[in-house]
């Protein structure tokens, strides 16, 4: 990617009934290239499976033949693709030794850390637990009549698998916005692994992070072999009941490979950001949003208004803003790739739009956005009002930045306290009460064959009948 590189997004225009058709094909167009897909090879990568593997595998196909080794040989496996995949040189003294990063390496870690970073750590982990605590589910006793008394519970899962990103940026947000939900669910085990590479496992600001929060089990592995461990278990990192957290394509399709045998939080593709803006919207805050998503390559950045003149003056900030950005080519790349303007009718449309493409983070910067955010159904968080960014919520406001990707939010919720919990029912009735529902239940059984089902609850019925006649 050169510098000359120029920003080229679509423009999408459903504001005429002559355009609806071509309008909904573009829209789907924009949705499917957002989703995750296992069938995309790289020059780079198509070189690396060629190496490792001897032919260039697809990624799914990847994916597929690490998880099962890393299932067979366990231990030997996960080494070999470490080194072989990420480079890491320590792999043959791990073998040696332990799988897990020494704790003095992240009390070490914590002990350097800028007291402002320490401060701030603290800071964004108050807010995610008081916020996390609040909509905590709890348990449940409901007594609908006497001698019947009906429990929900929610019990914490007992160890979890947090996947850290560390490719090409450090994550400490990561670390809080997944480690704080499942500690205040009450996880008693979690385990974070993490590429071993200066920006994830050996990255100081994500050590401290996790020593702050009192985790102490790091494994310096990543990619779809550390799902894999994560998963299985292997020598040194004992198998998980649950696996979160962001990763690239590879992890994100490790982690759908692996679902069954362990739960997940989600496949995730690109980052994604609708913004919906009108007249009164300033372009610079709407072009610092888009910017934000987009920098981080892959990642969509999609405007929709009912202003005609909107896109011309959110263009011209891009380009301004552009200028300054650390990672400038990237963000083209993503903008070009994933990026639209759409023109709609009317704020209802704008709705509906949105609906279909049911982004992972909405910014409403309209007027009246509250209103609006009630008659949209599908997003993963949504940000009201024009102070309110997705950083905002990416790093510090409470609820988790691990949210739906892909157009799943149509059905599936963000990262959450909650996610960490599993709920299970408590049924206990008493003879009497068994007695007055034993005719429907004898009902529905002999309607469905099960007489096994009937006889276990008459002959209840029935003994007591015996005893009392006794």
């Amino acid at each position: 990617m050169n510098s000359s590189q120029t920003m080229q997004i679509r423009r999408l225009d459903g504001s005429t009934a002559s355009s609806q058709a071509a309008f909904a094909a573009d829209l789907h167009a924009l949705r499917t290239s957002l989703s995750p897909v296992g069938n995309v090879v790289s020059p780079r990568g198509r070189e690396l499976t060629q190496r490792v593997f001897g032919e260039p595998l697809l990624p799914s196909q990847v994916v597929e033949r690490i998880c099962n080794d890393v299932r067979a040989r366990g231990l030997e496996a996960l080494l070999h693709y470490s080194q072989q995949l990420d480079g890491n040189a320590s792999s043959a003294e791990m073998s040696a030794g332990s799988l897990r990063l020494p704790e003095s390496q992240l009390a070490e870690a914590h002990a350097q850390a800028a007291p402002e970073f320490l401060r701030a750590i603290a800071r964004i982990r108050d807010n995610i637990q008081a916020f996390q605590r609040s909509i905590l589910h709890r348990s449940v006793t409901y007594q609908p009549s006497p001698g019947v008394q009906l429990d929900q519970r929610y019990i914490p899962l007992r160890r979890v698998g947090v996947c850290v990103p560390g490719g090409a940026a450090a994550y400490p947000s990561t670390v809080l916005m997944t480690v704080v939900p499942a500690q205040v669910a009450g996880v008693e085990e979690i385990a974070i692994v993490a590429p071993p590479t200066e920006f994830g496992a050996y990255n100081r600001d994500v050590l401290a992070t996790c020593f702050e929060l009192g985790v102490s089990e790091i494994y310096p592995v990543g990619g779809a072999q550390a799902v894999a461990a994560l998963a299985y278990g292997v020598d040194g990192l004992p198998a998980v009941d649950k696996i979160v957290g962001p990763g690239n394509l590879f992890v994100a399709l490790a982690k759908k490979f692996v679902f069954g045998d362990v739960d997940i939080d989600s496949i995730a593709g690109p980052s994604e950001v609708v913004v919906i803006a009108d007249d009164s919207t300033d372009p610079a805050f709407t072009a610092s949003d888009i910017l934000a998503q987009a920098e981080h390559s892959p990642g969509s950045s999609v405007l929709i208004t009912w202003d005609a003149s909107l896109a011309d003056r959110v263009e011209l900030e891009l380009n301004q803003q552009l200028a300054s950005l650390s990672r400038r080519e990237l963000a083209i790349d993503s903008l070009n790739a994933f990026g639209a303007f759409v023109l709609v009718r009317d704020r209802q449309q704008a709705c509906t739009v949105t609906d279909l493409l049911a982004p992972e983070h909405l910014h409403i910067g309209c007027r009246e956005p509250r209103e609006l955010a009630q008659q949209i159904r599908n997003a993963g968080a949504t940000f009201l009002g024009p102070y309110s960014p997705v950083a905002l919520g990416d790093y510090a406001a409470g609820p988790s930045h691990v949210l739906p990707t892909g157009g799943t939010a149509r059905w599936a919720a963000g990262l959450s306290a909650n996610s960490f919990l599993r709920s299970g029912s408590v049924i206990e009735y008493s003879q009497a009460a068994l007695a007055d529902i034993t005719a429907e239940i004898s009902l529905l059984a002999n309607k469905e064959g099960l007489t096994a089902h009937r006889q276990s609850v008459e002959i209840r019925g029935a003994s007591q009948s015996s005893v009392n006649k006794l």
